[in-house]
């Protein structure tokens, strides 16, 4: 079930032109607390998981739980959690590998010092739901014997809900310029500024990483920027950016903005500091290469 996306409170094209080739599509996951089963697409939910495939494992080196005081875990590997799976049918802007219509992301609940971003690190895999289902399918999930709670999501029913979306760092320096004179003209009339009414802040699929620092795109081997695949946030719904449905008084989507007043409704992953992870792709290479960006 998609929730409803209230409109935008000025119009871009209208008042804005030069933003407009800047507009891209977003499927905002919007995750709830709910009982997800292994053939829904959730957030936090049990995988569709062939019970003789072994579950995978996390041995780095140098993984560690800050809530230990940064102690390094180990020896013993530690399983991954699941963190997302989305079926074909839910998503229908996300393209998958030929043959495939699930994506699932997992991601060992500690921390990790890789490339000195200090967060989980995501793995994906593309799945068929017609070679899977046939199998005996796996019935729980190992649980980790260390984790840290940040990382660790409470599952969650999602609610796709496609819409467009604009960029908040990733503009001509330039245009930058404009656009944060404008945001302060907008704030000034509409009380909200263009980076809470047009761009998200959430976890979701495509649109634009919602960088709270520096935008810090990768590229692949290949020498290409990779494309953001999706987002994986603290922050869901807040601002201009939350549902029609769950409004309940006027002007709630931007007065609840910074406020937790809808934390016990969603995963439940602070992810270090209202932190997100950026996962990347490359589809110009074979095997469709992943790399992910961490932003606190």
């Amino acid at each position: 079930m998609s929730l409803t996306v209230p409109p935008l409170p000025v119009g871009i094209a209208e008042h804005f032109p030069a933003l407009a080739p800047y507009a891209r599509t977003v499927t905002l996951l919007y995750p709830r607390i709910g009982t997800p089963g292994r053939e829904d697409s959730s957030l936090g939910g049990p995988l569709l998981w062939p019970a003789e495939e072994a579950w995978p494992s996390c041995t780095a080196a140098d993984h560690y739980n800050p809530a230990r005081d940064c102690a390094v875990v180990g020896p013993a590997p530690v399983a991954m959690v699941p963190v997302l799976q989305l079926f074909a049918r839910d998503v229908p802007a996300l393209v998958f590998p030929p043959g495939t219509d699930v994506l699932q992301v997992l991601w060992c609940p500690l921390v990790h010092s890789e490339h000195d971003q200090w967060s989980p690190v995501p793995v994906l895999r593309w799945r068929s739901t017609a070679e899977v289902l046939p199998q005996p399918l796996l019935e729980q999930a190992p649980l980790p014997y260390e984790f840290d709670d940040d990382y660790v999501p409470r599952p969650c029913a999602v609610h796709p809900t496609e819409t467009v979306e604009y960029p908040n760092g990733d503009l001509p320096a330039e245009l930058c310029e404009r656009v944060g004179k404008w945001s302060s003209e907008l704030d000034e009339t509409a009380g909200i500024s263009y980076y809470d009414a047009f761009t998200t802040l959430q976890s979701k699929v495509g649109g634009y990483p919602g960088w709270t620092q520096e935008p810090d795109w990768p590229h692949c081997t290949c020498g290409v920027p990779m494309e953001h695949l999706l987002t994986i946030s603290a922050s869901e719904s807040c601002g201009r950016w939350l549902p029609a449905e769950e409004r309940t008084r006027p002007g709630s989507g931007w007065e609840a903005r910074g406020h937790h007043e809808y934390e016990d409704d969603s995963h439940g992953m602070d992810m270090g500091d209202c932190g997100g992870v950026y996962v990347f792709l490359c589809r110009g290479c074979p095997d469709w290469p992943t790399t992910h960006r961490y932003d606190s």
